[in-house]
């Protein structure tokens, strides 16, 4: 137990590694038992399976009570790892972002402010500040797109560009400096819609980048700009699978379709979803998987014309 207070230069920490699982059920518990200026908790996806969870208190917690959350939401085993420390207080959106490396995909480069000076000027550098949420793109997912967005620059035509569920914009950004075309990005959260906003007029694509509130695929604003030979779609299985076939509907004959927000042993469900497309491409990532899918060309009917009989 923490026994001595906390000054207001040091900060109560309760940190933990354990299941997905384990780590959203002790975060719900923790917001659940806790008023939301007492504690604030961070979960952050580690790879392989395992999470990280780190309360930060804003008094002295009793570590009894602490341990007994944990092992009401996870399990005693998982309440015995966890530990307590007493740290000095920083500017932690500052830390946190000091600790982000920029991510590489191809010619994309995505960053914070703390590295804009060294980004070469023969890439794309998009600047994506942590504290804006909704997607930094060091996400297996988001480089994912990118991979896949910087292979179909080099074959894919200037296009008409869908970006469904965009959140911070990083995608949307990425296709519109790549091609300088104009790109629809859509978005469910009012919020997400407005960093998007922010984030690609920061990023010089304020110009080419439209951002839309719309659950799904209803909004008239989608079907006037359709049909689309890009769609780029980084949400989730089951509305992947719902949208399959009204998605495919707004798609050009030889149009790419770029799918993730997978885990890769949902990429076989998302595949049989999508009929109309066949897979050109998969790429796998910290154990998410991108699907880059084609819609196929309708052959043209062949007319035989002055075929001599046999």
């Amino acid at each position: 137990m923490i026994s001595h207070p906390l000054s207001p230069s040091s900060t109560a920490i309760a940190l933990l590694e354990t299941s997905e699982q384990s780590a959203h059920r002790v975060a719900d518990i923790f917001a659940e038992s806790f008023a939301a200026d007492e504690v604030a908790v961070s979960l952050v996806d580690n790879g392989a399976g395992r999470w990280r969870v780190a309360m930060y208190f804003r008094a002295p917690p009793d570590e009894k009570i602490i341990r007994a959350l944990t092992a009401a939401a996870a399990g005693n085993a998982t309440a015995k790892a966890l530990r307590l420390e007493r740290v000095a207080a920083k500017d932690w959106v500052r830390e946190s972002l000091a600790g982000l490396a920029p991510v590489t995909a191809g010619r994309f480069i995505v960053h914070g402010a703390h590295d804009r000076a060294g980004i070469p000027f023969n890439r794309i550098g998009i600047e994506i500040e942590a504290a804006l949420a909704f997607g930094t793109g060091h996400h297996g997912t988001t480089r994912g797109c990118l991979l896949a967005l910087d292979s179909l620059c080099k074959s894919l035509p200037r296009r008409r560009i869908l970006d469904l569920g965009t959140g911070s914009g990083v995608l949307a950004i990425a296709a519109a400096r790549a091609w300088r075309q104009p790109v629809l990005a859509t978005d469910i959260d009012g919020s997400a819609v407005r960093a998007a906003r922010a984030n690609a007029s920061f990023n010089h694509a304020g110009s080419f980048v439209e951002v839309i509130k719309a659950d799904g695929l209803a909004a008239r604003r989608l079907h006037e700009r359709a049909p689309y030979d890009l769609v780029l779609a980084n949400i989730l299985l089951r509305p992947l699978q719902r949208l399959a076939a009204p998605l495919t509907r707004l798609t050009a004959p030889g149009a790419r379709v770029v799918l993730s927000g997978l885990l890769a042993s949902q990429a076989n469900a998302a595949i049989a979803a999508y009929r109309g497309l066949a897979l050109e491409r998969r790429i796998d990532l910290d154990g998410w998987t991108t699907l880059v899918l084609v819609r196929r060309r309708r052959p043209r009917a062949s007319v035989a014309r002055g075929v001599p009989a046999s």
